[in-house]
């Protein structure tokens, strides 16, 4: 794979907020969804997750900053052997980098590969703090699953199939939201060193009334004329079930009422609000509220306010 960086489009001083930012963009972008008749986006999603992936778990990151795996989250090659790191007229080590007169060389070699130096019977003690390369892990498989928005907010545990067609149920995580990501160990490609994982990132769909804000949900509730004159008990959707909410006598428009604990479950515990707008709404062509509003007189000027 490329340079994670380079994949996503950031600089390598970015912090934490821009990567994600990065990543949305980009996974919106080229979201398998959006591309059916695309392959090459669809693979480029795949390798957008992978290093995003990376770039967002810290031990990695600073892993991959010192040069000690590559953007596949492999070991790279120790000191550089064959031709990667620095020192030599190749790029490689001298023997000259290890001291001696240039027979020290072999000396490492053997002391890497287990050789002793002459009879005594002890190991090179150069070669105590290395051993073989270990072998590869298979790569990470990147999935999407949709969520429906009042599952994201309940938590409700989502089922997805992986590509071996075994299906695994998942237990959505507190504050989860679009771009959240969940690794399942073990799931992803075969390797020599293993199987690699399943990085499932999530996307929490929009709801045709609800809105998030933050960890808090809005709905716009309509109510008649009489509601919010005479106020009353009404009944209010939530995620979790209708409930009744009582609406105060004289309501206007835009009054905002609120339902605890009925939003998204946080991180820290405890759950969101259901931020309740209410909207009057009035019936078309009523003759009788008509005559009603001939006859009835408010001095009020409601727009005062704003100067008008």
């Amino acid at each position: 794979m490329a340079d994670p960086y380079a994949t996503l489009g950031v600089a390598r001083g970015a912090d934490e907020a821009t990567i994600k930012k990065a990543y949305r963009k980009l996974a919106k972008e080229l979201h398998p969804d959006k591309n059916k008749d695309n392959p090459k986006a669809t693979e480029r999603f795949s390798k957008v997750t992978q290093a995003y992936d990376l770039l967002t778990d810290k031990d990695k990151r600073a892993r991959f900053d010192r040069g000690e795996i590559d953007a596949d989250g492999n070991p790279t090659a120790p000191f550089g052997f064959g031709g990667g790191g620095p020192g030599g007229p190749q790029g490689g080590f001298s023997a000259r980098d290890f001291g001696g007169d240039g027979g020290g060389f072999s000396d490492i070699f053997e002391g890497l590969f287990g050789g002793a130096r002459g009879g005594g019977g002890g190991g090179s003690g150069f070669a105590s703090g290395f051993g073989r390369r270990p072998a590869p892990k298979g790569a990470n498989v990147a999935y999407r699953l949709s969520v429906s928005f009042e599952d994201a907010a309940r938590l409700s545990p989502q089922r997805i199939t992986l590509r071996d067609g075994k299906t695994i149920d998942l237990k959505l995580p507190a504050g989860v939201e679009t771009g959240t990501q969940m690794r399942l160990t073990g799931k992803g490609d075969e390797g020599p060193g293993g199987m690699g994982d399943a990085i499932v990132t999530i996307e929490i769909q929009p709801h045709r009334f609800y809105t998030r804000s933050g960890d808090d949900i809005r709905l716009d509730l309509p109510v008649t004329l009489k509601e919010a004159v005479l106020g009353g008990p009404v009944r209010v959707p939530t995620p979790d079930g209708a409930v009744m909410l009582t609406v105060p006598k004289g309501s206007s428009s835009g009054k905002v009422l609120r339902l605890s604990g009925r939003g998204f479950h946080k991180k820290g515990g405890g759950r969101g609000n259901l931020l309740v707008t209410l909207i009057v709404d009035l019936p078309a062509d009523d003759a009788d509220l008509a005559a009603f509003a001939q006859g009835w007189t408010d001095e009020r000027n409601p727009r005062a306010r704003m100067g008008v």
